[in-house]
């Protein structure tokens, strides 16, 4: 908006310095011209006097050297009757024609301007010459010739444009610095709205936007502001709705827990309590969560991250219990040596249990499972395989919130997968797995760029490293 706003007047400024400078200029030159011929008229009447009383040649010779400023001038007396002539001493007789100085102009145009008897000017070599036509006593006419030469008629002329020529531009300069100083009043609030908006998008809910600037700018920052003040409204209304909700399982946890410790001793009842101590601190720490005041952003900080290996092992050791009372056979891979990825440990916890849960939640027992931990260089790949019936619309189970109602199933559990991938630039990928069931696969990017574009969830294009691609499209089989 700055720079066209300086185009516009600059382009506006242009055209009004060049129809006003255009004529002025050819005003100017007409000025210098007309000002070169009345010199020249002025010294062609100071020999018409000399020239009403005599025609000696001696005396007009004289009479031309100081009324001239330089050997332009020139003096044809035509031939004729002498008679009339006192100041000649001579007595009647044929007197012959008369010329002083050097001709420039041509024969015909010195007769046609003794025949019209006015002046005149004619174009010659170098320049222009004024005919001026005076009587005689004897009744004949004589012309006087000045020559005007070309650099008198232009004489200051060349000065006079450039002096133009510079208010021109100073004008367009003058209109470039008010057009800018006008364009950074309306852009400069334009640009704190729009890096208010990006502010508001990475989640610094604080941000907001000054007042002030054009009217139109002024009700726009007022509009966004008040959508701030919104949607920290709406999130604070959220994590209270989110904390009463957990904490409203206080109260079946607490049954559930008294139950568990009057199961005895023995491996299932240690995990059911184990179980539901670990339930019992994820609803605290929800709780604790949704109290805070400040939001909470997804973006990973500086040093933030955990041992993938490490968290895998930890989790299979905990639903393997589990699979071998259902007769599951579970195979794990990839977690001899460490692999460190830039997520949280709690959430990748998080997203493990989601997809290991959905497993036992949706295949019958004793459908085998995987997961293969795959250390690619520039991104870790987590995969997740089973045995069951699969997925029928792997675009629907991505989306948030479709869960069949049949099942019990929200669709939150992939979501909380895909999120955490997604946050470090990665993506989510349902397909078959070559147990025949569902594969879940886990990208997770190491290099820290930007999370990409999607049409829809979990479809983003990336070219695989090609020793990764390799290692997925190998057969596996359960030990």
């Amino acid at each position: 908006m700055r720079w066209a706003l300086v185009k516009v007047c600059v382009a506006v400024t242009t055209m009004v310095v060049v129809a006003f400078a255009v004529p002025l200029g050819l005003v100017i030159r007409e000025m210098a011209r007309d000002r070169a011929f009345s010199n020249a008229e002025r010294e062609a009447a100071a020999v018409a006097p000399a020239l009403s009383i005599t025609t000696d040649r001696a005396e007009l010779e004289r009479v031309v050297a100081s009324a001239a400023s330089d050997a332009g001038m020139a003096v044809h007396i035509p031939a004729g009757d002498g008679g009339a002539d006192g100041g000649s001493g001579s007595g009647g007789g044929k007197q012959q024609a008369l010329d002083i100085g050097r001709q420039r102009a041509a024969d015909k145009d010195i007769a046609t301007t003794r025949k019209l008897g006015r002046a005149s000017t004619t174009e010659v070599p170098g320049g222009s010459t004024l005919l001026q036509p005076v009587a005689l006593s004897s009744g004949e006419i004589a012309v006087v010739e000045v020559y005007v030469p070309e650099a008198e008629v232009t004489n200051g002329l060349g000065t006079a444009w450039a002096v133009l020529a510079g208010v021109g531009v100073a004008l367009i300069v003058g209109s470039v610095a008010v057009a800018d100083r006008l364009g950074v009043r309306m852009v400069q609030p334009a640009q704190r709205l729009v890096e208010s908006a990006h502010e508001l998008g990475e989640g610094k809910l604080g941000a907001r936007v000054p007042e002030e600037g054009p009217t139109e700018l002024r009700l726009a920052a007022v509009a966004f502001n008040s959508m701030a003040d919104q949607v920290v409204q709406l999130l604070a209304n959220e994590r209270e709705l989110a904390a009463d909700l957990s904490h409203r399982l206080r109260t079946p946890l607490t049954v559930l827990r008294l139950n568990a410790a009057s199961l005895g001793d023995g491996p299932a009842a240690e995990q059911t309590r184990a179980a539901v101590a670990q339930l019992e601190r994820e609803v605290d720490t929800i709780i604790r969560t949704a109290r805070d005041a400040k939001p909470q952003t997804a973006a990973v900080g500086v040093g933030a991250g955990c041992d993938a290996a490490e968290v895998v092992r930890e989790r299979m050791d905990f639903w393997s219990a589990l699979a071998e009372d259902e007769g599951r056979k579970v195979r794990v891979a990839g977690v001899d040596r460490p692999v460190r990825i830039p997520v949280a440990r709690a959430d990748l916890v998080a997203a493990l249990d989601a997809l290991l849960g959905n497993v036992f939640r949706h295949t019958a027992e004793g459908t085998a499972f995987a997961v293969d931990v795959h250390n690619g260089g520039d991104a870790v790949i987590v995969l997740v395989s089973d045995a069951g019936p699969g997925i029928a619309d792997p675009q629907a189970a991505m989306a948030r919130g479709r869960g069949s109602g049949t099942d019990g199933s929200t669709g939150l559990g992939l979501d909380i997968v895909s999120r955490l991938a997604e946050s470090t630039g990665g993506d989510v990928r349902i397909g078959r797995s070559v147990l025949g069931g569902t594969e879940v696969r886990i990208w997770i990017q190491l290099d820290g760029r930007e999370p990409e574009r999607r049409g829809h969830r979990g479809s983003v294009r990336r070219r695989r490293p090609a020793r990764l691609v390799s290692t997925f499209n190998r057969p596996r089989s359960l030990p």
